[in-house]
Parts: structure tokens; C-alpha cells; sequence
């Protein structure tokens, strides 16, 4: 079944609007897996806007504490120096490298076929971290991934979820399907995320060789209506039906 990774960064958010420690991100966290989750995900940006270094540490803590090895820590975020140590002291299961555009709110877009990041791809693999690299659903940016010495891709489904806005989704999928079919070909796993969620999920899952789904901003979004654990446990029970058939 493909995993769910929570992606706690509006759980920050929140509550660095207030300040303090309420909503707690270790204790999100706790909730997500008690659901059933199988991942974690955290974006530290830069400016610490929502989630922050003593976040990240904390949360390998925890997960290292709960010494369950099927849940996976995951560290997205653009290769600049401090997110790189921040990451090396952590060791996460999977880093995902982001690239990030001045300004932006969230992710606008994913590598350029001819950005170079094979120094830093090669360097965390050393240290036994799974690497993802975030693309559109483009053949060359897969291709440019796999060249780049990437284990996965996660492709940028902001696009897709936009088409599904418009009810063009279904014109919108086969771009994804050919991008993922090709990772799997060159032997790279398939994540995805971005502005997924249980409207759109539904049809995205017939994407093939689908690995990892990273959702948050939908995700808490509805949690604050009916509760972090259900929600966790809707987005798990939508994975495990089964996909749709003739898009």
C-alpha cells in the first residue's frame, strides 16, 4: 500500500502565531502514528516560519524512542548549509531536496533539468539517507533525478490538483503516470505531494509504482473540523481501497 507521510508544518504554524509550545509538534505526531501513519514529514525553511531545528531534532528523538521501524522521518527542504548539518546530525530515513524561490509561501515548482546537486545527493546517501529530489511530472526531470544519483522522486502534484480545480483532472493525470512509470523504469521510487487530498487522491492513486503520498496543509485543515486521528485514519482508508480503473 502506498504511505501516508503526515507533514506537520502548518501544526507549527499554528502555533508559532501564538508562540509558546501549544499545538505541540511531538504530540501531532504521536497522534498521526497512533492512526496509523507510517511517516513524518518537516520542512525547516530558512526563515523558521513554522517548523524549527529543535522540531526536527525532537521528532528523530521521539521516533527513535518509539523504535518502530516501519515509520519513516522524512526532511524536506533546500540543500543550503544549515538544512544539510541539520540533516547529517539527524539521519533521517529519506531527505528530500526542495528547491526553494525567494518569497514563495509554499513550493512553486520542482528542480531544473540543469541544476547540479549530485556533491550534495551523493554526500547524504553516504551517510545512509534514502535521497529524494522533488520534479515536476516531466521525463527529463526524472531522467535529470536519476542522473543526479537520486533513489526517488517526489513529483509536484500542485498542478494536477489545480486541473482537478478546474474538473480537467483526468486530462491532467497521464503526465504523472508516464513521469512515475519512467522513474520506475530507471529504478527510482515514486513520491508525491503537494495540494493532495481526499477529493483529488482518489484519481491521483492510479498512478503506478506509487511509493509515498506527503499531505499537510489538507490534512490539518480538516483536522481542526473533525480531529487529527480520524483524518489520518480517512487518508489511510482511501490508500487501501482500490485504485480507480480507466482514466
Amino acid at each position: 500500500m502506498t504511505r501516508l507521510s503526515v507533514n506537520l508544518n502548518k501544526v507549527a504554524t499554528l502555533r508559532n502565531a501564538r508562540g509558546g509550545r501549544v499545538p505541540d509538534v511531538l504530540t501531532a505526531a504521536e497522534v498521526c502514528l497512533a492512526a496509523g501513519a507510517k511517516g513524518i514529514t518537516v520542512h525547516p525553511r530558512a526563515d523558521q516560519r513554522h517548523i524549527r531545528p529543535d522540531d526536527v531534532t525532537g521528532l528523530a528523538e521521539r521516533l527513535r524512542q518509539r523504535d518502530a521501524t516501519d515509520v519513516e522521518f522524512n526532511i524536506e527542504g533546500d540543500p543550503r548549509p544549515d538544512w544539510l548539518d541539520l540533516v547529517r546530525r539527524v539521519r533521517p530515513q529519506q531527505a528530500t531536496l526542495v528547491p526553494v524561490r525567494p518569497g514563495e509561501v509554499t513550493s512553486e515548482a520542482g528542480w531544473a533539468a540543469h541544476d547540479d546537486v549530485r556533491t550534495e545527493v551523493s554526500d547524504l546517501r553516504d551517510r545512509g539517507i534514502r535521497v529524494s529530489l522533488f520534479v515536476e511530472a516531466d521525463l527529463d526531470a526524472v531522467r535529470w533525478a536519476e542522473r543526479m544519483g537520486a533513489e526517488r522522486v517526489e513529483l509536484y502534484t500542485e498542478p494536477f490538483a489545480a486541473a482537478c480545480q478546474r474538473g480537467e483532472g483526468a486530462q491532467a493525470l497521464p503526465a504523472y503516470v508516464e513521469a512515475a512509470t519512467l522513474a520506475h523504469s530507471l529504478g527510482l521510487g515514486v513520491n508525491a505531494g503537494h495540494d493532495l487530498d481526499l477529493d483529488n487522491l482518489p484519481l491521483f492513486r492510479s498512478v503506478p509504482y506509487l511509493d509515498e503520498v506527503s499531505i499537510g496543509h489538507a490534512l490539518i485543515s480538516r483536522a481542526l473540523f473533525v480531529g487529527l486521528g480520524r483524518v489520518v485514519k480517512e487518508y489511510l482508508d482511501l490508500l487501501a481501497s482500490e485504485a480507480p480503473r480507466g482514466w
